[in-house]
């Protein structure tokens, strides 16, 4: 278990480190130090989503029956992944904090506080998901399961299968590049994979245990304990606020932009961050309203 933590520790933030420098150094790129930062951040999160990913598909194929059938892959990622959810806190505020540094908020007395205060209220839902995923949602699969129900968690993991299109939309932004074919395909394929594997997974979820239990599914979540629906309904109620926010975002995209040019907004080739300047101070750096930066301004 430790062995498995601490390559987890050591793979994640390593993975971003090397990939930062290289970024930096390629004589094809010489990126500054905020640009490698940021797009660094996306593809290790990309990289995690493959991974998570590929060990759902695997887990969920590999169980006849959902409650009872075991995989070694399930408990031995969620602890190689755990460190994720903590590194990843880091990387967020060091991307927030470059794109202040890039608007020249960045030094000064009491700079550094003040922009992590500003970090947490800003980011505040989605570094409390990472708080709870390493704090309950940890212990929880890995030691008070007792080994049943590897399925669903296999699902589970699928559910990060939408994360690369959202980094790669975040990148196509922080480059100017929504007027192109490629950010179309990839904001059809973010909202699809999105709605799939995070909002359907619950219902999906409640079904197959129905299917499982032999009960109709609007049976079901009054057969499980209360624990299992409300934390299946605390899991699923940001996913339904990020994908509110995606939509919004994707009609204004389809609606407003005018012919033969790229959409308006600020977003210079030598940011770090979708929709640096002015709308930059409305984004969210996980970038789920990537797409709503008007929307989101108050």
């Amino acid at each position: 278990m430790l062995a498995t933590l601490a390559a987890g520790s050591l793979f994640f933030p390593g993975l971003f480190v090397l990939s930062k420098r290289c970024l930096r150094r390629l004589p094809a790129l010489r990126w500054g130090e905020a640009d490698a930062v940021i797009v660094s951040a996306r593809l290790v999160s990309s990289i995690q989503a493959i991974m998570a990913s590929t060990a759902g598909y695997i887990i969920a194929t590999s169980c006849d029956d959902i409650i009872e059938d075991q995989h070694w892959l399930t408990s031995s990622y969620i602890l190689f992944a755990v460190p994720y959810f903590i590194y990843d806190i880091y990387a967020m505020f060091m991307c927030y904090w470059h794109k202040l540094q890039v608007k020249g908020h960045g030094s000064g007395p009491g700079t550094l506080t003040t922009a992590l205060r500003s970090y947490l209220r800003r980011e505040f839902l989605m570094v409390l998901h990472h708080v709870v995923m390493v704090t309950v949602c940890f212990p929880v699969s890995v030691f008070w399961r007792q080994g049943r129900g590897d399925y669903f968690q296999g699902c589970m993991f699928l559910a990060e299968l939408s994360t690369p299109s959202v980094c790669l939309g975040k990148i196509l932004i922080q480059y100017k590049q929504q007027h192109t074919l490629l950010h179309k395909v990839n904001g059809a394929l973010m909202l699809v994979t999105f709605f799939l594997c995070r909002i359907l997974l619950f219902p999906y979820l409640y079904w197959a245990y129905g299917r499982h239990a032999g009960l109709p599914v609007h049976l079901v979540p009054a057969s499980l304990p209360w624990y299992c629906n409300l934390g299946a309904a605390l899991l699923m109620a940001p996913q339904v606020y990020w994908f509110t926010l995606i939509c919004r975002g994707a009609l204004r995209l389809f609606r407003s932009r005018p012919r033969g040019g790229p959409p308006p907004g600020p977003a210079p080739p030598s940011s770090s961050s979708p929709g640096w300047g002015k709308d930059c101070e409305h984004s969210n750096a996980n970038g789920y309203s990537a797409l709503d930066r008007e929307d989101t301004t108050h």
